[in-house]
């Protein structure tokens, strides 16, 4: 009896211990999926009116589907370059990813270091001009190594700001409750020693920081405003993602207000800062109504926007990743209800050189012909070099297009709150400029008119498989994905 009294405590108090670490556990898991944002983040800004919309896009392309006759068609960023140098108030940047590194053996566009020498001789020729930088901390590995690039900008007296991804919520519950009760605690290293994630020829990481990098959250946002125009788009000022497929919209007019206030709330929950604002007018009318939207915002539009289409409109779509439940569900039922449905998607095979598995655009794009009896119509992106990286939808009903385009994949990550993320609505005459420009863009990859754009769907779904399915499923259900 007295052997078993000695044993009966130790046991209760690792089993009280072991209680009481779950329901921490669970109280954290619980509290940061759910918690309020900071203040200014899901911004949905007013509808204004502008004559100045305009369309520029990132191609990659070849004559065959074995990369034959490659060609590059890059606008994107030579129209950021042209924004820098007409500048003459303030330049307000907001972008994901920006870096050198690679290990494939490609001479990409040198995005980054061109970028980096246009600000900072800006700044130099404009000591007064206010320059922000807003960008994620992956660019320096969280906190492994310093960013060269960045750097420079800073000794230019340029402002770079590194968001804060703690305040936000956490996207992947059951290990972000692991890392805020355990392992953020654990930053003791000093210098990196595991191969960086990006690319093995990047600096290398610290366990610590790659414990932040597994809660897979960013500011994925990806646009830049001047006093006199802005431009939002899916492209990344990095050279690895120089051949990319990509789409940007510019605009003008008193939208670039809300998109300062927008990412004035960044630079305000991260560092208490502020931005400075555009002297523009707020007419009442113009060709173009524009919107800016950020995270959910982003959602609740195009669903919005979805609903609107009815038999015999259209909805086009060229998208990086496709599996958010409830625009699936949209598309599902528009196309049920006799809405014309065609999807340009990135078949999901590579990244950076590396292979990928197909997820998730195979499987929800399986289910989706499923549950329609093939009525929606599908091809997958040529990607013979680089990703279809495009986040651009638009619904065309019989006087108007709805157009929404920037940052935002279709996924939880992107549009429940989790990431931040930025795209502008346009709602456009059907006649419009721009309306024919995009219908264009579409036919062209559509109809395979010059080049080997896109494959038939029975390219890759040839290979589909019951265990591919069964992965994403899981993957969805436990919120572990990096989509």
């Amino acid at each position: 009896m007295g052997r078993k009294r000695k044993w009966a405590r130790p046991r209760w108090i690792v089993l009280l211990a072991v209680l009481l670490f779950l329901f921490l556990y669970i109280g954290v898991i619980s509290w940061h999926t759910y918690k309020p944002l900071p203040e200014g983040i899901n911004y949905q800004g007013d509808i204004h009116w502008t004559d100045d919309v305009e369309m520029f896009t990132d191609l990659t392309f070849a004559q065959n589907k074995d990369g034959g006759g490659m060609m590059h068609e890059n606008h994107i960023f030579d129209e950021v370059y042209k924004m820098i140098d007409e500048a003459e108030s303030f330049i307000v940047l907001d972008f994901f990813l920006m870096d050198h590194y690679t290990d494939e053996d490609k001479d990409f566009p040198e995005i980054a270091q061109t970028l980096t020498s246009k600000l900072v001789e800006k700044k130099k020729a404009n000591p007064d001009m206010e320059i922000i930088f807003i960008t994620d901390p992956l660019n320096t590995g969280y906190g492994s190594y310093e960013s060269k690039w960045f750097d420079a900008m800073e000794d230019a007296a340029i402002e770079v700001v590194y968001t804060n991804l703690d305040k936000l919520r956490d996207s992947t519950p059951i290990y972000s409750g692991l890392y805020r009760t355990i392992f953020r605690w654990a930053h003791f290293e000093k210098n990196g020693w595991i191969t960086n994630a990006m690319a093995s020829k990047a600096p290398k990481m610290t366990l610590y920081s790659y414990m932040i990098l597994l809660n897979v959250k960013a500011n994925h946002r990806k646009t830049i405003v001047t006093e006199k125009e802005a431009l939002i788009t899916s492209s990344n000022p990095h050279n690895a993602s120089g051949f990319h497929g990509n789409v940007a919209m510019k605009v003008s007019g008193a939208v670039l207000n809300d998109i300062l206030e927008a990412e004035e709330a960044v630079v305000r929950y991260t560092n208490g800062g502020t931005l400075p604002r555009a002297k523009v007018e707020s007419p009442d009318d113009g060709e173009y109504a524009v919107q800016y939207l950020t995270e959910k915002k982003i959602l609740e539009a195009l669903l919005g926007d979805i609903a609107v289409a009815q038999t015999g409109d259209t909805i086009r779509m060229g998208m990086f990743f496709i599996a958010m439940p409830e625009v699936v569900e949209s598309l599902v039922d528009a196309a049920n209800r006799g809405v014309n449905i065609e999807m340009i998607l990135d078949p999901n095979e590579n990244s950076f050189g590396n292979e990928k598995s197909g997820l998730p655009n195979r499987p929800v794009l399986q289910k989706m012909m499923d549950e329609t009896d093939g009525n929606i119509t599908a091809r997958w992106y040529n990607t013979v070099m680089g990703q279809y990286h495009t986040k651009l939808v638009t619904i065309r009903t019989k006087d108007e297009m709805y157009i929404t385009n920037g940052s935002a994949n279709l996924t939880d990550r992107t549009l429940n709150n989790y990431n931040l993320e930025a795209n502008l609505r346009i709602i456009a005459p059907g006649d419009s400029e721009l309306s024919k420009e995009i219908d264009d863009y579409f036919d062209r990859l559509w109809n395979n008119k010059d080049a080997m754009y896109t494959l038939d769907f029975e390219e890759y779904q040839d290979s589909f498989t019951f265990f591919q399915r069964g992965i994403y499923r899981l993957q969805e259900l436990l919120k572990v994905t990096t989509y």
